[in-house]
């Protein structure tokens, strides 16, 4: 079954409601109605009846009593040529009245009354009596000084008329006005839901890479949440976009050499007939592997950290202990390199709030661009300290240092510095770069503090 479209779920759902409003308040109004209809035909039965005890009373018992033989009979109306017609319609037949003696004999009473049985009732009370093919609604009036009855009727016909009026009055306009409220109702949808099309437009005439925000003139107020949220997503989708292909490119740039290096030197060994020569090119080709192993953790570490790094929420990370842990990892580099490396301060429990991969990244690349850019028989110092609301970590070195007008440029990617040591790629100091700005720290490129080198400082808020 294909699912209803908004439009519709909509159009039904305000059907269904002003169905379920109005049908039950038009027969409650209905019902209320004939309530009063009712009320007014009985009390019109009374006052007929009141009427009735004045004449009587005027003409006078005993004159009534004296006729009681010749049983006075009125004559309806239904076949005289005078009968009253209102709108088309004669009502005489409907209505009547009779006058009884104490005992129960007919003094007087309408032709279409005189065959209705003397039923006993009490004084004031209404009853449904029924007569041949008609039941009549009758209002007993009893003189009791004078010992006379009076009974009022009327035929429930009438009532009967009026009851169908009246539901056809309250129905029909309701179940003729339902469906020109449908369409009334479809009309104003269309219009309500025109945002959402022009939003539809705007999103789908969209150039593929377009960072401009999506904009639209005299937008609801309820769908401006819903731009925000649009916008922000395309915008971090653009940003996802623009990583991954740079990716792409740092990826194809960088690993292009030390692949094709490795290759030849593979190439080298197998044609080679001496055995020592194809050793030497067998353990170049090694070592242009370990370079690639090297550069695609760096891309990768790089990668992770420009897409939120750590990825998950904020924790506790313990930067002594952390710190230890990096040199522990670090160790073969260190002695490999023949660098010494002195620690000068690191207080325990220095707890901080952020994400411990990118500080760990961070302080990994720190120590190695200063053993990879250190020669041999040189120094570095570490150094992690609390000052007041923020921790400064501090990586000194005493190899050839930066020149001041290339520090700022050092943090992009892939660049390296002029009397660089080793076989470093450019990326070191763009992963502590972006690893500071997840925690909003601040990295530093200073001149050592005697002779040359370099200082790197970082400083970490701790909040």
């Amino acid at each position: 079954m294909k699912p209803l479209s908004l439009r519709s779920h909509l159009l039904v759902l305000i059907i269904i409601v002003l169905a379920a409003v109005l049908l039950p308040l038009g027969m409650l109004s209905a019902k209320r109605t004939l309530e009063e209809v009712d009320e007014l035909s009985d009390g019109r039965l009374a006052q007929a009846a009141r009427t009735l005890e004045v004449l009587v009373g005027r003409i006078g018992v005993d004159q009534l009593r004296s006729q009681r033989a010749a049983r006075l009979l009125v004559p309806s109306m239904s076949n005289h040529p005078q009968e009253l017609t209102v709108q088309g319609r004669t009502y005489e037949s409907e209505v009547g009245f009779e006058v009884f003696d104490r005992d129960g004999s007919l003094l007087l009473a309408t032709e279409n009354l005189a065959m209705l049985p003397n039923t006993p009732a009490a004084d004031g009370e209404f009853e449904d009596v029924v007569s041949g093919r008609h039941t009549w609604r009758v209002f007993t009036l009893i003189m009791e000084d004078e010992g006379i009855t009076i009974r009022s009727g009327e035929r429930y016909d009438s009532r009967h008329e009026i009851t169908r009026a009246l539901w056809v009055e309250h129905g029909l306009p309701t179940f003729l006005g339902l469906p020109l409220l449908a369409l009334l109702v479809g009309w104003a949808i269309r219009r309500g839901l025109r945002p959402l099309e022009i939003l539809a437009g705007a999103l789908s005439r969209r150039e593929p890479g377009s960072r401009e925000p999506i904009r639209l003139e005299h937008a609801p107020t309820e769908l401006k949440p819903v731009l925000d949220a649009l916008n922000g997503q395309i915008g971090r989708l653009e940003s996802a976009l623009e990583r991954e292909r740079r990716f792409s490119a740092d990826v194809a740039h960088e690993l292009r050499t030390p692949l094709a290096s490795t290759m030849i030197n593979l190439e080298n060994a197998m044609s080679s007939a001496q055995p020592h020569e194809a050793q030497a090119a067998l353990e170049a080709a090694r070592e242009c592997l370990v370079s690639l192993a090297r550069r695609t953790e760096q891309l990768l570490a790089l990668a992770r950290l420009e897409v939120g790094a750590a990825s998950g929420a904020r924790s506790r990370v313990d930067l002594a202990e952390l710190a230890l842990e990096v040199i522990e990892e670090l160790a073969p580099l260190i002695g490999r390199g023949g660098v010494e490396l002195s620690i000068r301060e690191l207080p325990a429990n220095l707890l901080i709030e952020g994400y411990g991969v990118a500080l760990g990244a961070l302080l990994r690349n720190l120590l190695e661009n200063a053993f990879r850019h250190v020669p041999a028989g040189g120094h570095v110092e570490l150094s992690i300290s609390r000052d007041e609301d923020e921790v400064l970590l501090e990586v000194l070195d005493d190899g050839p240092g930066i020149p001041p007008e290339r520090r700022a440029s050092m943090f992009t990617r892939f660049q390296r510095g002029m009397d660089t040591q080793g076989e470093g790629f450019g990326l070191g100091l763009s992963i502590v770069q972006r690893a500071a700005e997840l925690h909003a720290a601040k990295v530093q490129l200073l001149d050592a503090p005697s002779g040359p080198g370099l200082r790197v400082m970082v400083t970490l808020p701790l909040s």
